[in-house]
C-alpha cells in the first residue's frame, strides 16, 4: 500500500543530493522552468481508455473526446485509442473532423494507441509482416493528426530469447514505415513478456533505432497469472527509451494517493531520467466513476508535480 509523503519525508527517503543532481543535468534546471513561469516539471494528458466504459456503453461520442478532456477535465493533450474509431484509419474527412474539434479545443493529439491488429512478434513470418502492414494506416492516421507516436504491442510466442527477436524483427519493420512519416513506434508494456522490463529493454536495444521506444505504463506489470514483475524496477528499466509515460490508477486511499503505486517514487524515477514530457491519466479503476477517478488521478499528479517543484 502507499503511504501518504509530505515534502519532507519525499526528499529525506529520495535523497535532497540525487535531486540536485538531476537539476545539474538537466538541460533546462527544474529550478530555472519554476522560476521563470516556462514549462511545467511534466504535462498531463488523457488516455481516452479512461472513458472506455462511457464509450463503449454509448454514453460519449469519440469525436467528442478531445472537446470533454478540455471542457470537463482542463487536460489539453489526448491519447485516443484506435478501439473507439477502429473503421477510421483511412477515412479523411473523419480524421479531418477530429483534428478540428481538437483544435478548436486547444487540444493537442498526442497518440493513438493501436490494439487488434495482429502480432508484431508473430512466430509465423508471413502473418508477422501482415501485422506490421497492418499498423501503417494508423501511422498514416496518426501523421494526419499531428501524433508523435502510434503505441503498440510487442506480443510474441516462444523463449525469452525467440520472443525477444521476433518482437525486435516486426517492431524494426514498423519503426522504418514509421520513420518515414516521422512517426515514433512506441511500445507499452502491455501482458506477457512485455512486462518484464529488462525484456522490453532488450528488444529497445536490439531494434536501435531512434523512432522506437517505450511507454512505460506504471502499472501493466503482470507477466503472467503467477508473476509480477516490479513495476518501480520496470519503469527505472524502461526510461531510457521513453516517448511517453501512462500513469495507470485503479485504488485510491483517504489521502488521494493510488493505493496500488507510489506515484512519488514513481515519477521521482521518470523526473531522473530527463523525462519532461506528458504524464498520461489511464484510470481503470472501478470504485470510483470515470470521471471521479480521471480528477483523482489528475488530483494526484498535480500534488506530486507541485510538491516536486517546490
Amino acid at each position: 500500500m502507499q503511504h501518504s509523503f509530505n515534502r519532507r519525508d519525499f526528499l529525506k527517503r529520495a535523497g535532497l543530493a540525487t535531486g540536485l543532481g538531476l537539476l545539474a543535468g538537466c538541460t533546462s534546471s527544474r529550478s530555472a522552468m519554476v522560476a521563470s513561469g516556462n514549462e511545467p516539471l511534466f504535462k498531463i494528458s488523457l488516455a481516452e481508455w479512461s472513458l472506455h466504459r462511457t464509450l463503449f456503453g454509448g454514453q460519449m461520442d469519440h469525436l467528442d473526446f478531445a472537446q470533454t478532456a478540455k471542457q470537463q477535465y482542463g487536460i489539453d493533450g489526448v491519447e485516443y485509442v484506435n478501439q473507439f474509431f477502429k473503421d477510421k484509419a483511412k477515412d479523411q474527412a473523419y480524421l479531418r473532423e477530429m483534428a478540428k474539434r481538437a483544435a478548436d479545443n486547444g487540444v493537442k493529439s498526442l497518440i493513438i494507441m493501436v490494439d487488434g491488429e495482429g502480432n508484431l512478434g508473430d512466430p509465423d513470418e508471413q502473418k508477422r509482416i501482415q501485422a506490421v502492414e497492418n499498423h501503417y494506416k494508423w501511422v498514416d492516421a496518426a501523421k494526419f493528426l499531428g501524433c508523435h507516436s502510434i503505441r503498440v504491442n510487442a506480443a510474441s510466442r516462444g523463449s525469452y530469447e525467440e520472443q525477444l527477436e521476433l518482437a525486435a524483427d516486426g517492431l524494426r519493420r514498423l519503426t522504418e514505415y514509421g520513420a518515414q512519416q516521422d512517426m515514433n513506434v512506441i511500445v507499452e508494456n502491455h501482458g506477457g513478456l512485455s512486462s518484464n522490463g529488462q525484456w522490453l529493454a532488450a528488444v529497445m536495444k536490439k531494434v536501435d533505432h531512434p523512432r522506437c521506444g517505450t511507454l512505460p505504463d506504471f502499472g501493466n506489470f503482470r507477466v503472467s497469472r503467477d508473476e509480477e514483475y516490479d513495476r518501480y524496477k520496470g519503469v527505472e528499466e524502461l526510461m531510457p527509451y521513453a516517448k511517453a509515460v501512462s500513469a495507470k490508477s485503479n485504488v485510491f486511499d483517504e489521502n488521494g494517493n493510488e493505493a496500488n503505486t507510489d506515484y512519488f517514487r514513481m515519477m521521482k524515477i521518470v523526473l531522473d531520467h530527463g523525462y519532461r514530457g506528458y504524464v498520461g491519466i489511464e484510470y481503470e479503476g472501478n470504485e470510483l466513476s470515470e470521471p471521479e477517478g480521471i480528477m483523482a488521478t489528475k488530483r494526484l499528479l498535480e500534488r506530486v508535480r507541485e510538491e516536486l517543484s517546490a
